[in-house]
């Protein structure tokens, strides 16, 4: 598979804007915290591309490899991952899944117990801007490993 367009040279505006967000959004959150959001959204999107970035990023930030295996089955594994973990990993697969059925009263509640009101807003901002760049990453073909 080859890259079909360099997005960064087609559209240089909107990459722009969406760096600019992507950096907005991590503003107060733990750095690791968002490379799990990054992750798993990457990983129901089938962003190979995202998913070697983040996964490397989040080795760089101290994850384990045991905890990097595990982010798929997470609902399985509440062991590994704290309830703080396990609301926003559950936050990030009802919006990347919007389509069906939203984000229950429930899961946004669960999340409400651990974060107050600006910090669900990043949080949202980070699970937005990652969908976004695994939409990129797919519809363009990009190649993890590879210079794209």
């Amino acid at each position: 598979m080859t890259t079909r367009i360099n997005f960064s040279s087609a559209a240089p505006a909107a990459r722009k804007a969406l760096v600019a967000l992507d950096i907005a959004a991590r503003e107060g959150i733990d750095p690791g915290l968002a490379e799990l959001v990054k992750i798993r959204a990457s990983q129901i999107n089938g962003c190979a591309f995202c998913l070697h970035m983040h996964s490397t990023d989040a080795r760089k930030a101290g994850e384990t490899e045991e905890r990097l295996a595990l982010v798929a089955v997470w609902h399985d594994a509440a062991n590994f991952f704290t309830e703080q973990e396990r609301a926003v990993l559950a936050l990030t697969e009802a919006v990347t899944k919007i389509s069906d059925g939203g984000v229950s009263d429930e899961i946004y509640e669960r999340v409400a117990q651990h974060f107050d009101e600006h910090e669900i807003g990043q949080l949202l901002a980070q699970i937005f801007t990652i969908n976004a760049w695994n939409r990129i990453g797919v519809t363009t073909h990009l190649v993890p490993g590879v210079a794209n």
